[in-house]
């Protein structure tokens, strides 16, 4: 007889609002579904970074970037994993775990929930300059920046005058561009208007290539040209400082063992204190603590290899 709960239910069941009472979270009314306030994951100082939406049941915080449903929120708060959080609200509003026999576990079922179809992009953008001053900077060989077809675009559209980002899906499909300006403009990056990041994680496609066990998990574009440029074939980037369900779906279902190596300031930190009992509920996980305000893409070659060779500075969680 196996034990599970539906997560699904769960989300539908329990209003993110009982959260916030449980957890005694102060926000004020900014609209009516909309809620704001201090971030009670990182505490910080951004006095209305927290946001809720009580109608679609989500929260996000602008400054540390966590995010996601009244599961994510219970995780964060209880510092524990996704199916510990669902059993815990569960015990709140008297939803009864489902027992059925020969079910699989939670996770199991989970990763293979059909995600989303994102549709692929119908055209590449043409007169992509690999060789650009930019990359050199940032340590990007263009042997590197070719393969991922990554450079600077002078051409028409949403992208025009941007380092140009190509992101594919698990498949290796193209389904969108990112555009980081060069010229202090805003967005520092560019997506395409409801660009389902979430969905996605950078360089998936080429890590499944790999075809290892095992993972590194690093925030940005940058970080993962840098530690693939390294010889670390298996390196993908969450895009952010957040992960989300779908990125946890696609990372244990892929692989066994996850390296974090977030980036080494405040919210990198916190974000891996987030993610890793999240992860390790499912597979085994590896947090490397860079030092101060270090990112992965500042470090050389042969420091991510003294690092990752041996794991050094990581706390492994069983």
């Amino acid at each position: 007889m196996t034990s599970w709960v539906d997560f699904e239910c769960i989300k539908r069941r329990v209003p993110i609002t009982a959260a916030l009472e449980r957890y005694r979270i102060q926000l004020r009314r900014s609209g009516k579904n909309h809620l704001r306030g201090r971030c009670p994951l990182h505490g910080g100082e951004g006095l209305d970074a927290f946001h809720v939406d009580t109608a679609k049941q989500i929260f996000h915080c602008f400054s540390c970037q966590a995010g996601g449903s009244v599961l994510d929120l219970a995780a964060a708060m209880e510092r524990c994993s996704l199916r510990e959080a669902a059993e815990r609200l569960s015990g709140w509003q008297s939803i009864s775990a489902i027992h059925i026999d020969q079910r699989p576990p939670i996770m199991e079922r989970t990763v293979t929930k059909k995600i989303k179809l994102i549709p692929r992009l119908g055209f590449r953008l043409r007169g992509v300059d690999w060789q650009h001053p930019y990359l050199r900077g940032r340590g990007i060989d263009e042997v590197t920046a070719a393969e991922f077809g990554v450079g600077f675009y002078s051409g028409p559209g949403l992208m025009r005058h941007r380092l140009v980002i190509p992101i594919e899906d698990e498949a290796g499909q193209l389904v969108g561009y990112c555009g980081r300006s060069l010229d202090g403009g805003e967005p520092r990056y560019k997506f395409p208007l409801g660009f389902p990041k979430s969905q996605l994680v950078f360089n998936l496609h080429r890590a499944i290539a790999a075809r290892q066990s095992d993972v590194i998990v690093v925030e940005g574009f940058f970080d993962c040209l840098k530690v693939y440029q390294a010889g670390f074939r298996s390196v993908v980037a969450l895009m952010g400082s957040s992960l989300y369900e779908d990125q946890c779906r696609l990372l244990v279902g892929r692989f066994h063992h996850i390296v974090l190596m977030l980036d080494g300031d405040v919210t990198g930190r916190r974000a891996s204190s987030v993610m890793a009992p999240v992860l390790s509920a499912h597979r085994s996980v590896d947090v490397i603590k860079l030092p101060g305000d270090t990112q992965p893409d500042m470090l050389t070659p042969q420091a991510l290899h003294r690092i990752l060779d041996r794991k050094g500075g990581s706390t492994q969680i069983q």
